[in-house]
């Protein structure tokens, strides 16, 4: 233990930087496999300077990439095991309306991977949501498992999960280096930490903490403003609001979704949409990166989070990796500074 005054100093199985929903997950899977994890996050917990904060996240089996809807199906088990440890609800079941012009290639995507028995005609859905009103001619796809993730709760049940498994969470602790090689070290505003393997998921600060590593990722940092919508009529919505997206929108070329505030009763949330990097350093392989989470990463949070640490332990990881690869950004391999 450290004399007062004295930075830490220890050494682990595993770090991993970033206290968000895939680094926690990442550190869960260690701790999981008897792995001595250290998670480290630079902002004292809870926060709201992330993307994993908050009351609510959508949840959906429908993606219109093959990729994604293979892996929600393996997510949807590890939710369920991480509520069932956690012994409090995680998710909350609305189902999901998809709407969009016919022939627009993302709702064509989704189609693809539905059934044809997920096609609601006008009626039944003027039946069933009549707060729901499409466009004439917009085609409406229903997916019966979506729904609504309680995420700071879901946040604080891997977290905890984490820690019963001996895992040990250092937040407040900025990283301030980081020294790769067979044994990597760690440096932060209190502490000095070395492990033989390194996960770094540190959301909009990712390339602040990959650039002296020579690694430049094509990330963009966005702010996304959440509306909320009274209704007009209380229940209007109907006894059951879903969840909703609409894609093929010319005045929002990403679309938009909604989904039941459980923050705000009687209110509906608004956000857009984006694709992942989970990937070895090109240069230091015992260093792995998990980045550019584009609003979409959370509900797949826990099969990211076992494919952080299948690839820093060496595994052969649960499912196809090269959708994720970084190799598919040229020129992001710099010069350590």
């Amino acid at each position: 233990m450290a004399a007062p005054g004295q930075p830490r100093c220890a050494s682990y199985d595993a770090i991993v930087i970033g206290a968000g929903i895939q680094g926690s997950f990442a550190a869960y899977h260690l701790a999981q496999r008897r792995r001595d994890t250290l998670l480290l996050e630079q902002f004292f917990l809870p926060h709201s300077r992330g993307s994993s904060h908050g009351q609510s996240r959508i949840t959906r089996s429908a993606y219109p990439q093959e990729h994604y809807a293979h892996m929600m199906p393996h997510s949807f088990r590890l939710w369920q095991q991480l509520e069932d440890e956690a012994g409090t609800p995680l998710y909350r079941r609305t189902g999901l309306v998809v709407l969009g012009p016919p022939g627009d290639p993302k709702l064509e995507g989704f189609r693809r991977n539905m059934g044809p028995d997920d096609v609601l005609d006008a009626v039944t859905l003027a039946q069933r949501f009549p707060g729901l009103r499409p466009r004439p001619s917009e085609v409406a796809l229903w997916d019966g498992s979506g729904g609504v993730l309680l995420a700071d709760r879901a946040l604080r049940a891997v977290q905890d999960a984490f820690r019963r498994r001996g895992g040990t969470v250092r937040d407040g602790e900025k990283v301030l280096r980081i020294d790769p090689g067979a044994v990597i070290t760690v440096t932060t505003t209190a502490g000095l930490y070395r492990a033989p393997r390194l996960i770094i998921t540190a959301g909009a600060w990712t390339n602040a903490v990959v650039a002296p590593l020579g690694l430049r990722l094509p990330l963009q940092p966005l702010r996304i403003d959440v509306c909320y919508w009274r209704e007009k009529e209380p229940g209007s919505g109907g006894a059951v609001t879903p969840c909703f997206m609409a894609t093929g929108l010319p005045y929002a070329p990403h679309g938009i979704y909604g989904l039941p505030a459980l923050e705000y009763p009687g209110l509906v949330k608004n956000t857009p949409d984006g694709d992942f990097i989970l990937d070895q350093h090109p240069k230091y392989s015992n260093i792995i990166i998990g980045a550019g989470f584009s609003g979409h990463g959370f509900k797949l949070a826990p099969v990211v989070g076992q494919l952080l640490c299948e690839l820093s332990l060496g595994e052969e990881p649960s499912h196809c990796m090269a959708p994720f690869a970084i190799s598919r950004f040229p020129g992001v391999l710099r010069a350590a500074l």
